[in-house]
């Protein structure tokens, strides 16, 4: 099935291998995933791929929603060292992370899910500095949607950040895809921001270093194909899909911000 919008860089390289004015691409294998590296340089090239400047990491984790031996931690890593190469902190560098979504629909719920599982730990450096002195301090918000808050997600991220000065701004957020194939498979990590809705037609204001005044890092997971006339398509089993999805970019975030814990720290920390 072929949808007519898509939120991911990846697909829209020329299927023929072909080369962009202003686009750089690469793909490679890494611990058992295929990972499509997407840079682009400049206007030519934004305009040629129709997504802005910057630098788009797609991860096909196809292996691990089949639940192959040792994929998750797997996943986790890789998906951690992504999230450094695009957002570089300095250690005591604050993080706001803002799931994005509305967590009564499920297929929206990615950025909902993702935040639920976060490890929350600006109030425990500011309350217990000695004990949390490997911690890097992280505030987490779950922003809604326009049509139960009354307010943009943007306002609201704005507002938050404006109060506790972050360094970088993680956004969290369901994507659409053009193919069916890549429904919950993929990830994809872009240091752009987002424009919430886009993929479905429903553009909301944008999250990005210029609206927001920090680095942000967007990273989502296509949920959705928009499949023209008003459809849109999501997988049969989209619950299940939708937790794990949460759960595996949450994991990456918490070992990216605090590279000293292990997926069982984790696993301790989050229950």
């Amino acid at each position: 099935m072929v949808g007519c919008r898509t939120d991911l860089a990846a697909e829209e390289l020329p299927q023929n291998g072909g080369e962009l004015d202003g686009v750089k691409s690469r793909q490679y294998e890494r611990d058992g995933f295929t990972v499509t590296d997407v840079e682009v340089l400049d206007e030519a090239g934004s305009s040629a791929l129709c997504k802005p400047i910057g630098r788009y990491l797609t991860v096909d984790l196809d292996s691990f929603f089949r639940r192959e031996e040792d994929s998750f931690p797997r996943a986790v890593e890789l998906l951690a060292a992504c999230m450094g190469q695009l957002l570089p902190l300095a250690p005591e560098d604050g993080v706001l992370v803002a799931g994005l979504g509305n967590g009564a629909i499920t297929p929206d719920a990615v950025g909902p899910e993702t935040a639920a599982v976060t490890l929350a730990t600006r109030h425990l450096k500011e309350q217990m500095p000695e004990d949390f002195a490997l911690f890097r301090p992280v505030s987490v918000c779950q922003t809604g949607v326009l049509g139960t808050t009354g307010m943009e997600s943007a306002e609201l991220i704005r507002a938050i950040a404006g109060s506790i000065s972050p360094a970088a701004i993680v956004v969290v957020d369901a994507l659409a895809a053009r193919s069916s194939e890549r429904l919950c498979r993929t990830v994809q990590l872009t240091n752009t921001g987002i424009i919430p809705g886009s993929g479905v037609g429903n553009d909301r204001a944008e999250l990005s270093a210029q609206n927001l005044g920090v680095p942000v890092l967007a990273v989502g997971v296509p949920t959705v194909v928009d499949a023209g006339g008003g459809l849109i398509v999501t997988p049969r089993d989209i619950d299940k899909y939708v937790k794990d999805a949460g759960r595996l970019i949450a994991y990456a975030l918490n070992m990216c911000f605090h590279p000293s814990l292990s997926i069982s720290d984790i696993d301790m920390f989050v229950g």
